[in-house]
């Protein structure tokens, strides 16, 4: 305080603006510490974001399914094609086991990204058996990863009574047959005039066809 100095004018100017300035820079500094805390702490929330936003989508594509077949095929296109040629239910079985094990592929790259490192070890050896040629189970996997996505929420656990099945990756939708059927209807309503445009309705050729459904037909078949 002996630098405060009031005894004239001149001097208690000098000191005011010295406490002024002083001033000013603390805040400023303060100001800047603030912003460069703030901005940091954006950038961790987005990477977060980012983060849980990927696995959730991996978790939805690797435990999708509770029913049916719950492995993945690794069989590849060229081995199918290499195959003896069988009925037609082999080749639609074969473009859906590619499909959803391409899917599956893909999720499995990204929880080895941004999983932990127990999701890491249990995507790489389930990539590592895919690469073998080996069918392989994801239920250990998506429980991993869901156990981290709800505690990641701040959602309280599974209650232990309620038993969840084993889960499996998603079945691929059959997109091919809808195009094929639906430029079908279009065809016939062309031919039939009036009568095509109730045709078209009542086909339902908008409504996406599960797999599993399709699974199903072809046992039955």
């Amino acid at each position: 305080m002996r630098y405060v100095d009031f005894t004239s004018w001149h001097a208690g100017l000098t000191t005011v603006l010295g406490l002024a300035l002083f001033t000013l820079i603390g805040v400023g500094i303060r100001v800047l510490m603030m912003q460069t805390i703030q901005q940091r702490r954006e950038r961790m929330n987005r990477q977060i974001n980012e983060r849980l936003k990927t696995l959730i989508a991996a978790y939805k594509t690797l435990g999708g399914s509770f029913t049916g077949q719950l492995t993945v095929d690794p069989t590849h296109l060229r081995d199918v094609r290499m195959a003896p040629d069988g009925d037609e239910a082999a080749p639609r079985s074969s473009e859906r086991s590619r499909r959803i094990r391409d899917t599956v592929e893909a999720a499995l790259a990204d929880v080895l990204l941004l999983g932990t490192a127990e999701h890491c070890r249990l995507a790489g050896q389930a990539a590592r058996e895919l690469a073998e040629g080996r069918p392989i189970h994801t239920a250990e996997l998506v429980t991993s990863l869901r156990d981290f996505i709800r505690t990641a929420l701040d959602l309280e656990p599974i209650p232990d009574d309620v038993r969840v099945p084993l889960q499996g990756p998603t079945r691929a939708q059959a997109g091919g047959g809808r195009n094929k059927d639906g430029g079908a209807r279009d065809g016939g309503a062309k031919a039939g005039g009036g009568g095509g445009a109730g045709g078209g309705m009542g086909g339902g050729g908008g409504m996406p066809v599960d797999a599993g459904h399709g699974e199903h037909t072809e046992g039955k078949a």
